[in-house]
């Protein structure tokens, strides 16, 4: 389990699916065709020396090692998240402010060592390692770990061990914290190095339709043209995804009932805030017209949901069932039903 996103492929990600095939293509053909690697060798003496400023550019987009280019392919496929949460103007800005302050910093450091060592830094690893490696810093911050396995009883697994794991053979090449600077907003970063709206409207009309991809299937409704082991498969998915719902909310109608230990019983006291919604005045259904049956399993729940945590879920890519599902078996917790999602 090395992706902890999801499963909706590259849906809503049309910067991350430009950047996989457009620089992993580059990376193919400068491998097969070595006399041109020398153009996106990342020289700072050739930059500081003999002026040739476009290997600022060059050599910080493509990867002329392969290794190196399928590490940052998995963490750009894995942090594709963050566009679709986000959208791809502000995914596209924090990429070109990262790579911006990181060019600076390695020109900085380049020269603190020339000046405290005496030793000259030529050439450094090319490709897009830098704003690749600031990713873990909104991928620390907002994404939730939740325990997969736990080895020797004191080695715990999560759902983002694999990607640091990933991370630490990129960081070796390319560790900074511009990722860290440009989140935290620091000297308004944000304000200063960011895409226009100009030019994202540009790439929304000429790029994206190259590089979008079309809504997965699994959303569709069953018998769309779906052959019958298709529509088998995805009813075994639906009574799992069910039984491990209504195994949860088993659990903790279980955890409440237990009486609290103790001379005082605080919770008679002072109720969990989860159970605010158990106040609400009862909403009138709405006199709906007659449809016809519908393929899809009945949600498990009927408790009320917040529409804007529905709304937040949606953005990062889940479906609005799945997502009214899983918030309705965490009790409106929206980390809870992420951590849900983000394993089914």
């Amino acid at each position: 389990m090395f992706t902890t996103t999801g499963s909706r492929g590259l849906y809503k990600a049309p910067l991350s699916k430009g950047l996989l095939l457009v620089l992993n293509g580059l990376t193919v053909m400068l491998t097969l065709l070595p006399h041109y690697q020398e153009m996106f060798v990342y020289n700072l003496q050739a930059v500081t020396q003999q002026h040739q400023v476009w290997r600022f550019l060059l050599g910080r987009l493509v990867c002329l090692d392969v290794k190196d280019a399928f590490c940052s392919s998995l963490l750009i496929y894995n942090f594709r998240i963050f566009e679709r949460r986000f959208g791809s103007r502000k995914y596209a800005s924090f990429l070109l402010g990262t790579w911006c302050l990181s060019a600076l910093m390695d020109f900085l450091l380049a020269q603190a060592f020339q000046f405290l060592f005496d030793y000259e830094v030529e050439e450094l690893p090319a490709g897009l390692l830098a704003p690749v490696f600031s990713l873990f810093v909104p991928f620390y911050l907002l994404i939730p770990r939740m325990q997969v396995t736990q080895v020797l009883s004191h080695i715990h697994i999560t759902n983002k061990s694999l990607v640091y794991i990933v991370g630490l053979q990129v960081s070796l090449y390319s560790f900074n914290i511009s990722g860290g600077l440009y989140h935290s907003n620091v000297l308004w970063m944000q304000k200063l190095l960011f895409v226009p709206v100009w030019v994202s409207r540009i790439g929304r009309f000429i790029l994206e339709p190259l590089f979008s991809s079309s809504q997965p299937t699994s959303e569709t409704p069953l018998g769309m043209g779906a052959t019958l082991d298709i529509q088998r498969q995805q009813r075994m998915d639906m009574l799992d995804q069910q039984l491990l719902l209504a195994q949860y909310n088993e659990a903790r109608r279980n955890t409440r009932q237990q009486p609290q230990s103790g001379l005082f019983q605080w919770t008679r006291f002072f109720p969990s805030l989860r159970r605010r919604g158990q106040n609400r005045p009862p909403v009138q259904p709405r006199p709906q017209a007659q449809t016809p049956p519908s393929t899809q399993q009945p949600l498990l729940d009927n408790s009320p949901v917040a529409e804007e945590q529905v709304a937040r879920l949606v953005e990062m890519g889940f479906s609005r069932i799945d997502a009214l599902e899983a918030l309705r078996a965490s009790n409106n917790d929206i980390n809870m039903a992420t951590n849900f999602l983000l394993q089914h």
